[in-house]
């Protein structure tokens, strides 16, 4: 038995005009535009814009994508999701849990981008193990077949320019789905991206 609620299942969560102001499905994309092609996802270069793939020890495989940019950083990961539900709200909650489990705090607000978590979460650097706090935002977008879910840091945490140009380096993102089966939640495949003037 379903229950007519919105509750019954989690509903996409995006904002209102991503279709025209991103983040993007490769359909929605201008084709035209120079993007680094990363596999899963396509990143417009623009000045000032480093890119670091983060890739997974044992398996070698690329699992984020880094971009410093604005004194800040973003990482993100586009997932496969459903048709019709959303895993926004779901991933949420698991975050939420994981850095209270670590001891941090965490908020829920509504962003530029829908809701988004800001999240102090403990640090333990240098060989004295001095433990800090580092502000992170965790934000995400549901879109057509896909999930595309971001982490900022550094500037773009508290200073309004810098997550101004943080987040409209999120929705300049174009996802790449592909049309190939994948189970919600899967990472899509990311790769290593093609050297400069070689198409």
């Amino acid at each position: 038995m379903t229950d007519p609620t919105p509750a019954d299942g989690p509903r996409k969560t995006a904002p209102e005009d991503r279709a025209t102001a991103g983040p993007f499905d490769e359909s929605e994309a201008n084709p035209v535009r120079p993007y680094i092609d990363l596999g899963g996802i396509k990143i417009l270069p623009r000045e000032g814009l480093n890119l670091r793939l983060e890739v997974e020890e044992q398996t070698k495989r690329i699992v984020a994508v880094g971009l410093d940019y604005a004194g800040s950083t973003l990482q993100v990961q586009p997932f496969a999701a459903p048709r019709s539900a959303g895993l926004w709200e779901e991933t949420r909650e698991q975050i939420r849990q994981q850095i209270r489990q670590q001891g941090g705090r965490v908020e829920e607000r509504e962003g530029p981008l829908g809701p988004e978590l800001l999240a102090e979460v403990p640090v333990i650097a240098g060989p004295e193990a001095t433990a800090g706090k580092r502000l992170a935002r965790f934000v995400g977008v549901d879109g057509p077949r896909w999930f595309l879910r971001g982490v900022i840091g550094g500037a773009a945490t508290a200073d309004v320019e810098a997550a101004a140009s943080v987040e409209d380096l999120f929705r300049s993102i174009v996802v790449v789905r592909g049309s190939s089966p994948m189970p919600p939640r899967d990472l899509i495949p990311l790769k290593m991206p093609a050297t400069p003037g070689t198409a």
